[in-house]
């Protein structure tokens, strides 16, 4: 209801095309072996040194301490380098959602199905991943 109510949700009527191209497949956990996982006391959240593995930062030191920077670049130029396009592209599919600056799902999908450039084509799908799911905030939009 609050997203209806903000225009963040889907409109009256709405039939998801989602099943076009995603299959779930769902299995049933064995509960006694995910109870002996957690007898162990085993950290299941990566480490910062995985997640570098894991996305090939190798421009993080772990042996520093992050703090916010002073000059954050803006949205319109974040997307510019994790999507590698122009800035009259990048403004062109900027949306306003709210209190937030966001480009459609949608467009991201078409541009990971034809960027000429592998590297940005993970990046986008990070991007993607990272903002419908990790930290989702206006349906179907990344912010």
């Amino acid at each position: 209801m609050t997203q209806r109510g903000k225009g963040d949700s889907l409109a009256k009527g709405y039939i998801s095309e989602l099943w076009d191209f995603t299959r779930v497949s769902i299995a049933q956990n064995n509960l006694q072996e995910l109870k002996e996982i957690w007898d162990q006391k085993v950290d299941l959240v990566p480490t910062i040194e995985e997640y570098v593995a894991l996305l090939r930062c190798s421009r993080i030191h772990v042996d520093r301490i992050y703090s916010k920077a002073v000059n954050v670049p803006t949205f319109l130029r974040k997307l510019m380098n994790i999507t590698g396009m122009s800035e009259q592209w990048v403004t062109a599919w900027i949306k306003q959602k709210g209190d937030s600056r966001c480009i459609p799902w949608k467009t991201l999908k078409d541009l990971i199905l034809a960027h000429p450039d592998v590297r940005k084509r993970v990046d986008v799908l990070a991007l993607s991943i990272y903002g419908l799911v990790v930290f989702p905030k206006t349906l179907g939009h990344v912010d």
